[in-house]
């Protein structure tokens, strides 16, 4: 069942007030988010409207987390990040979603705990191309 005031639901509007949908795989879509302190960053959300992990049938969370990983897979080939941060959240927004957050030690917040929305970086409509291209051409889309 969608939520009909779910950007993940719902997408289009919604959703660009953040991010831009680069992939759509079984069972989560991939979004680039468009605040880029963090090349690479993207949220992996679930396509199915729960709040929690516990609300997805084995299968689902276990295909959700494969998911996960293969977009973190491809992160660190498209970018080479030193680490990852994986932050899942949602109090006010009952969406099961992670932000895969690559993390660079030459960048700021390396060593902290990375920011929700810095509000530093945005890009031009080629450079989020170019990222998501760069992301999207290590999964199985």
């Amino acid at each position: 069942m969608k939520d009909n005031q779910c950007a993940y639901c719902m997408e289009g509007e919604l959703l660009s007030q953040f991010g831009i949908k680069i992939a759509e795989l079984s069972a989560s879509i991939v979004v680039l988010f468009k605040e880029q302190s963090h090349k690479g960053r993207v949220i992996v959300a679930t396509k199915k409207h729960v709040s929690e992990m516990i609300h997805l049938t084995d299968q689902e969370r276990n295909q959700f987390f494969a998911e996960v990983n293969m977009v973190a897979n491809a992160l660190h080939k498209a970018f080479s990040p030193a680490k990852i941060n994986y932050g899942a959240y949602g109090d006010t927004g009952a969406h099961l979603h992670f932000h895969l957050v690559p993390k660079y030690q030459e960048e700021f917040e390396w060593g902290s705990v990375f920011a929700m929305n810095p509000g530093k970086v945005y890009l031009s409509e080629q450079e989020y191309n170019d990222i998501a291209k760069a992301i999207t051409a290590h999964l199985p889309i």
